[in-house]
């Protein structure tokens, strides 16, 4: 089994390092991940500068390494379309600090990348978890958990429009409850703006929020990480609301 591995956090994140230590014992282990921090980039490419790549070689039990100055998104265009002698048969981002639920998947870069690969007609899974402290609690459970899930998918496919998104709480292995199976929850953002001046006398702002989770049920992603569970989401992007289609040719627009 070839299995792409990237992130947001950047190749030299123990997220990224864990798990490609434990996806390789399930197969061929290539990474391509940004060579810094990139949360937060959505499903961004980039069009209007070159790309810049260098090769790796110091990542421990991966095949190749390579490290791009630019978004989750571009590592796996890059891959895939550059990078890679062989096309994978499994993308997996991660292991993020921080969770992605609810709304998050529309902001995260860990989940575009997956999103990506799905638009590539590969498997894909996006792995998170709810810290972003050096603990890194539940970070063995993360890794354990994405090899088996790798497996699983080798054995028995995903949809060809679907990935799964995988969340753990901010909790020691022990403590985990278990695994819910769940849907997308309702989360938003109560954003801040903030207003400041440099040492030059400019101004410049600074953008904060609050995540706020609404009550959406015990089966949301969101309400199950915070009851101390593993959240496993199957996401895909079906963006058309039908039912309203049917309507809107009624609006008579002509």
């Amino acid at each position: 089994m070839e299995i792409l591995v990237t992130n947001d956090d950047g190749i030299r994140s123990k997220g990224l390092l864990e798990l490609v230590r434990g996806l390789s014992s399930v197969g061929n282990v290539h990474v391509v991940a940004p060579d810094r921090e990139r949360s937060g980039m959505g499903h961004a490419v980039t069009m209007h500068r070159p790309l810049r790549v260098t090769e790796v070689g110091s990542i421990p039990e991966a095949v190749r390494g390579f490290q791009v100055d630019g978004t989750p998104a571009d590592c796996i265009k890059l891959g895939i379309g550059a990078l890679l002698d062989h096309r994978p048969d499994l993308v997996v981002s991660g292991v993020n600090a921080g969770p992605n639920l609810g709304t998050d998947v529309l902001y995260s870069g860990t989940v575009s990348a997956a999103v990506e690969a799905l638009i590539m007609g590969i498997p894909s899974l996006a792995v998170s978890i709810a810290d972003s402290s050096p603990q890194w609690l539940g970070l063995d459970t993360a890794v354990a958990l994405a090899s088996r899930t790798a497996q699983a998918v080798e054995k028995r496919g995903l949809p060809e429009d679907t990935l799964l998104n995988i969340n753990l709480p901010r909790l020691a292995s022990t403590e985990i409850k278990g695994i819910k199976i769940t849907k997308v929850g309702i989360r938003r953002y109560r954003d801040f703006v903030e207003k400041r001046l440099d040492p030059w006398g400019r101004t410049y702002y600074w953008l904060t929020g609050e995540a706020i989770d609404l009550e959406d049920g015990s089966d949301s992603d969101t309400s199950a990480v915070k009851a101390g569970w593993i959240s496993i989401t199957p996401i895909r992007f079906q963006l058309t609301h039908e039912a309203f289609r049917e309507e809107l040719t009624r609006w008579d627009l002509e």
